[in-house]
């Protein structure tokens, strides 16, 4: 089990969870440097020891050499010639293995002493040195915060405003440095995978050359040994792309936090002060709390950031009323009072700060609740996958396949931004881009033709295959066998939309021809993984997992594009039924819940019966035949019928026009097999269990329609069963 990815939306929470994970970071660093010392221990003691060895080795050819034969009579055979020169030709020799030997001893303090000495001292080193700076800016943080929230409230309010000020300074710092002792952490973990391994391989390389008796045990390490230079650079590659990507990400949390938020379980948590009343009087102990607004479940766990452990025992209990705690009837400011269902008394809280205590409040439900306008930002996209798109793709392609093969970098260089999008508008003009025309003029240079390619394929509305199927790739890609990864990700691409498909499959076979030609474009399918990976399988979320997870994206395609020929002409062996899709999805999540990007609930208004009749026929692609479930297939056999009038451009793009049923008709009653909670209070959540009225097919691929508490929306389709 490898470590968990710190996020950095965790940094400004601090919960105990993201402590727990940190220190399982610092332990595997500890662990990391106490080898690293004793590895290099033991090698200088090998050094020692090899010349201690070359040293014995070299007298004892000296004593070969000294040594003469003499033989009876005055005169020698040619029998008695040789043998007398036997010693001599094995002290050469010896010498000669000698003198590679002390060559092999200097250079490998070189390559392998002084390379570990310097990542255990600069980069393990730094991040010793960040974490103790994260610790004392950790207890500065919670001493300055303790003594702001100590302050009467009958100050003056110029006082509190400065006091309030200050605070906010200080817990910026403590927000900044926290960020980047995580991306410090994270940065060593990974470079460690290369850093540390290709001294060793150097090292391991002169003990091959040395040996001359061992030229067979190279040759059979050589296979692995270019298998291992590979999987280095490979690494170096994707470090230096997710290093990019995690310090971009760091810079976006730095600059606006809030934009950033972590997707949570609870409606709200946080550090509260909770009183408690003792013999001696009352103490203010801090809490880590967390609230769930389905269930009205506070859970408060004592924890002390400073200490880094809990100061007693965990305490659960069902919210009864929020009532926000007037000022003048305490000393503290930012209090609210709750009442319990299962508990008697009040229980009086105090909050961070004056916002924190609305957004408490608001959560619970409280007597001023804040209500959250979040504007949706639509983002109009104009690239399609219909003709013009294919088109596009065409003519890009044909242009490197006859133009630019064998030019080196192949989509690995970028051309120009402004010559890219002046071709791109050029291509997507709808007045051009069906012309009969099928090349791209010579003016155009070939790195800016591959250049609209990909940024063709990054502005359709979504990745080529798919938000929803993303993590069902990445989950195949992690699988043990090759053989299970080539059938997991074959029956998958079956899975995709046919237009999806058809693009995915036309774009394979272009990069399997750039592969063929590696030798003069310098493009392997390695390569063409890292170029390729984040454009057609990017995820819905940016954070540190998902950036984590672009080595298996790139492992996808080059997947994709070693068994293009076996994956696109054939139909996989044995489909997974719907039944056991629900069933491997089920197992799959029992340890883990699906997060809420996976199993988004979309409301919509439903059209009332004298609102565009049209709606009740839609398009149903031919790759939502292999997905939706037998019970819905069923049911649009018997009440649904194909239309006759399809026109030329729908049978060229090969789809069926089956008359749809009226969209609230009821189908079938389902029940959700998993939990899902909306992004915002204002949308409808549901846990596992939920039954939902009305079910039926709905014109998103992969998607139900249904009702519950009179309200309508759409529903992974794999994520419930039909009752």
């Amino acid at each position: 089990m490898g470590l968990p990815a710190l996020e950095f939306s965790e940094c400004c929470l601090d919960s105990p969870q993201f402590r727990e994970r940190l220190r399982s970071h610092e332990a595997e660093l500890e662990k990391t440097n106490k080898f690293i010392k004793e590895l290099i221990k033991d090698g200088k003691s090998l050094i020692v020891a090899l010349k201690n060895l070359s040293s014995a080795k070299r007298k004892f050819a000296d004593s070969l050499n000294e040594f003469k034969f003499r033989c009876i009579g005055d005169a020698e055979t040619d029998d008695e010639i040789c043998i007398a020169k036997s010693l001599q030709e094995f002290a050469t020799v010896l010498r000669n293995l000698e003198d590679e030997r002390m060559r092999m001893i200097e250079n490998a303090s070189e390559v392998l002493i002084t390379p570990l000495e310097k990542f255990r001292k600069e980069q393990i080193g730094a991040a010793k040195d960040a974490k103790k700076k994260y610790d004392k800016e950790t207890e500065k943080y919670c001493g300055v915060l303790e003594k702001h929230l100590n302050l009467s409230s009958k100050k003056k309010e110029s006082q509190l405003q400065e006091a309030d000020s200050q605070v906010d300074l200080v817990r910026q710092h403590f927000y900044e440095v926290s960020l980047e002792y995580v991306f410090k952490v994270q940065e060593v973990q990974e470079r460690k995978m290369f850093e540390f391994v290709e001294p060793l391989l150097a090292f391991l390389q002169g003990l091959f050359t040395f040996y001359h008796h061992g030229y067979e045990l190279a040759k059979d390490f050589s296979d692995f040994k270019t298998e291992l230079t590979i999987s280095i650079q490979n690494t170096r590659n994707r470090f230096e792309g997710t290093r990019s990507e995690v310090e971009s990400l760091m810079k976006k949390m730095k600059e606006n936090p809030h934009e950033h938020k972590n997707i949570s379980p609870y409606t709200m948590e946080g550090y509260l002060y909770v009183q408690e009343k003792r013999h001696f009087g009352t103490s203010w102990v801090k809490h880590y709390c967390t609230y769930q607004r389905e269930s009205k479940r506070i859970t408060m766990v004592p924890f002390d950031q400073k200490s880094g452990g809990k100061g007693g025992e965990d305490e659960a209990v069902i919210l009864k009323s929020c009532t926000r705690r007037k000022t003048d009837s305490i000393e503290k400011r930012f209090c609210f009072d709750v009442e319990a269902v299962d508990r008697p008394g009040v229980i009086t809280m105090q909050a961070l700060s004056e916002e924190d205590r609305k957004l408490w409040m608001e959560a619970m439900d409280g007597r001023e609740p804040v209500s959250r306008n979040i504007g949706a930002k639509v983002l109009e996209k104009t690239a399609q996958l219909d003709n013009i798109g294919f088109s596009i793709i065409k003519k890009c392609i044909h242009a490197v396949e006859t133009r630019g093969i064998n030019e080196q970098g192949l989509y690995r260089i970028v051309g120009v931004n402004s010559r890219v999008q002046k071709l791109l508008s050029i291509l997507m003009d709808p007045k051009t881009a069906t012309e009969t025309e099928t090349e791209i003029c010579a003016e155009w240079e070939i790195k800016t033709i591959t250049s609209a390619l990909k940024t063709y394929l990054r502005m359709l509305p979504g990745p080529l295959m798919m938000y929803q199927f993303q993590r069902s790739f990445i989950k195949a890609a992690k699988l043990e066998n090759q053989e299970s990864r080539v059938s997991e990700i074959h029956s998958l691409v079956h899975r995709l939309p046919e237009k999806n498909r058809q693009m995915l499959h036309l774009l394979m076979n272009h990069l399997a021809k750039v592969a063929d030609n590696h030798k003069q474009n310098l493009m392997t399918v390695a390569n063409l993984g890292v170029v390729f990976g984040p454009t057609l399988l990017r995820p819905q979320e940016e954070t540190v997992a998902a950036i984590m997870d672009i080595k298996f994206q790139n492992i996808v395609i080059e997947i994709l594009i070693e068994n293009h020929e076996k994956i696109f002409n054939t139909v996989p062996e044995t489909p997974p039924s719907n039944s056991q899709l629900l069933l491997s999805r089920k197992k799959s999540t029992d340890s883990k819940p699906p997060s809420c990007s996976e199993r988004p609930l979309t409301l919509f208004h439903t059209a009332q019966p004298n609102e565009k009749q049209e709606n009740r026929n839609s398009i149903i692609n031919s790759s939502l035949e292999s997905v939706i479930s037998s019970n819905v297939n069923s049911f649009l056999n018997s009440n649904s019928a194909p239309q006759s009038n399809l026109n030329s451009s729908d049978l060229e793009l090969e789809v069926i026009k089956p008359n749809r049923p009226n969209s609230l008709s009821p189908l079938r009653k389902a029940r959700a097999l998993y939990a899902c909670k909306a992004e915002h209070d204002s949308e409808l959540s549901f846990t596992a269990g939920t039954v939902f009225d009305n079910v039926h097919p709905s014109q998103e691929p992969g998607w139900l329609e249904g009702t519950l508490n009179g309200k309508t929306g759409l529903i992974p389709e794999n994520y419930v069963e039909f009752l």
